[in-house]
């Protein structure tokens, strides 16, 4: 919690110094009350200059509780601002290994829950750590009488224990609660994604049930909690008015020898509350500072990775070069974990079409997502142009492409806004283009506003299809040397598909295309087609080639005939 305090409260030093100051102001004029209203009661306050003094203590001590809360809250906003944008940029830097590894819940919650944790804790140092007039009262007691003020060393000491003892039991358990208050977050996120799964398999039921006992598990840890935080009021406040009754018994003693007066006798009852209020805050404060200690130490888990890809020197490129080269390229995804790819090699020539195909898992996403650098190759490498991709900038190697995820995603916006995710400065022509390539136009003329119809987050407002087309159509949009569709096309009828590949191949003639697929029939009339196997390269050829010489090709074309597979895409 230091470190990322140290990083980001220097911005805010007017806040950290008038802040606290004004509310060490008010806690001293608070720590002059008691004094006051023993003058009160032993020799009364009289016109004039006596009430002007009380009036102005309590303006003076108004205005410091203003500027403090204001500063506060300007500090611990500001932070929390600063915080925020400066964790989704580092976020947005990261590689797709180091996503992987923290996964997007961990990640969310780290953005919002636990950046609000801090934002917290910085508006409490500056509101109450100065705020709590322990010693202070002690000390003002002592000048009053110092054998009555005995009776707080005295019940110090057990109002301490008392804290100590909930404090040691309930912390722990915080840490359980956000643990199961996490699970409840998966379970909703889940249920909610997945609504239509559930209820096609009639899985209501389950689900609640699931949710009731994940819920049910989080109220009986916040009940205990809630029980143990319940006792510390009134055991405080017990051993405080038993001080406060010993302070009124001895005190009266001292009032009959004349050593105190009966004003004094009321300020040490005030010092005494003021003690009590204290330490509870203080408590309070030692739980919130835990959380933030935790959540602090998730943010910086985050700051402290650096991403494994990054920009590249400089790449000398080649026009006489392939485009693209695979040169003996192995992967995995992780350390002394099985190759997802192993020794591949090939060529793509300008403007030559490459199939790509293989069964589930292998390695057929994997070997694309090595082109725009999502992961880096373990051995071997992969080149564009005759430059080794980690000689690139990125943003200068992702420019030359064009990607269409597995999953179709969008955003919300219009159309037009998603497709020019492509080309920021495309024209409507542009657009239009693109739109009529991916076989999109069609439906969105049918659209009642056309290009400017809005799209629900993550295009629920479209159908499967739908939406990979405008994908197809975003990245067509930026005119990129390199389009790589990753089996985009899977949610397209035969008839769509296959126009599809005639659009694309008309229309981007000097463009090389990579198309991962299911369908063989989607990559038959492909120039070249890359036949994966367990991550290993079981053929490479043009379909005929292919249909002789690989049988693991083979097989797959003919399984997809047998079971009705249209053959003359």
């Amino acid at each position: 919690m230091f470190k990322l305090a140290k990083k980001y409260l220097g911005d805010f030093k007017k806040e950290l110094i008038v802040g606290p100051a004004a509310k060490l102001t008010e806690a001293i004029f608070e720590l002059i009350v008691p004094l006051i209203m023993a003058d009160i009661i032993d020799v009364g306050i009289n016109g004039g200059a006596g009430k002007t003094y009380i009036y102005l203590m309590g303006a003076l001590g108004l205005c410091c509780a203003l500027v403090c809360q204001y500063l506060a809250s300007r500090a611990s906003q500001g932070v929390g601002t600063v915080v925020r944008n400066d964790l989704f940029r580092h976020i947005s830097s990261l590689s797709h290994a180091e996503l992987d590894r923290f996964g997007t819940p961990s990640l969310i919650t780290r953005v919002t829950n636990d950046v609000n944790q801090v934002q917290s804790a910085v508006a409490m140092l500056i509101r109450l750590v100065v705020r709590a007039p322990v010693i202070g009262a002690a000390v003002m007691a002592m000048t009053i009488d110092l054998k009555l003020s005995l009776v707080f060393l005295a019940v110090m000491p057990l109002v301490a224990a008392v804290l100590y003892f909930i404090m040691f039991r309930s912390v722990p358990l915080y840490r359980v609660i956000q643990k199961k208050l996490d699970k409840i977050s998966l379970i909703t996120r889940e249920s909610l994604s997945g609504a239509r799964v559930i209820r096609a398999f009639s899985g209501e039921a389950a689900e609640e049930k699931r949710f009731r006992e994940a819920n049910d598990d989080f109220a009986d840890t916040s009940m205990r909690v809630g029980r143990l935080s319940a006792l510390l009021n009134p055991l405080t406040y017990a051993i405080m008015n038993l001080a406060i009754a010993a302070i009124v018994w001895f005190g009266g003693f001292r009032v009959d020898s004349g050593a105190l007066t009966q004003g004094q006798v009321i300020a040490f009852v005030n010092y005494m509350t003021q003690i009590s209020l204290a330490l509870v805050v203080v408590a309070n404060l030692v739980v919130l500072f835990t959380k933030a200690a935790a959540s602090s130490a998730r943010i910086n888990e985050v700051f402290e990775t650096e991403p494994s890809i990054k920009d590249g020197a400089g790449a000398a490129v080649s026009a006489k070069a392939p485009v693209i080269e695979f040169k003996d390229v192995s992967f995995s995804y992780s350390e002394g974990g099985d190759n997802a790819l192993e020794n591949i090699t090939f060529s793509v020539q300008k403007g030559e079409t490459v199939g790509i195909i293989g069964g589930t898992g292998s390695g057929k996403s994997t070997l694309v997502s090595l082109i725009p650098r999502f992961y880096d190759a373990e051995n071997g490498c992969v080149i564009i142009n005759g430059a080794d991709v980690k000689s690139y900038g990125l943003k200068e190697l992702r420019q030359k492409i064009g990607f269409v995820p597995q999953k179709a995603m969008l955003f919300s916006g219009t159309i037009a806004e998603n497709l020019r995710w492509g080309n920021e400065n495309a024209s409507d022509e542009q657009l239009q283009k693109a739109a009529e390539t991916a076989q999109a136009k069609e439906f969105i003329d049918k659209m009642p506003d056309g290009f400017n119809t809005h799209i629900n987050q993550g295009g629920r407002n479209l159908s499967g299809g739908q939406k990979q087309r405008l994908t197809i159509a975003r990245a067509l949009t930026g005119s990129p040397e390199i389009l790589i569709l990753d089996d985009s096309a899977s949610a397209l009828d035969f008839a769509t598909d296959a126009a599809l590949r005639k659009a694309i191949a008309k229309d981007t003639q000097n463009m090389t295309v990579l198309i991962v697929s299911q369908r063989a029939t989607s990559i038959r009339h492909a120039d070249k087609i890359i036949v994966l196997d367990d991550g290993e390269a079981a053929g490479i050829g043009t379909h005929a080639e292919l249909l002789e010489s690989c049988p693991v090709y083979r097989e797959i074309v003919m399984s997809q005939e047998s079971k009705g597979g249209e053959s003359n895409g």
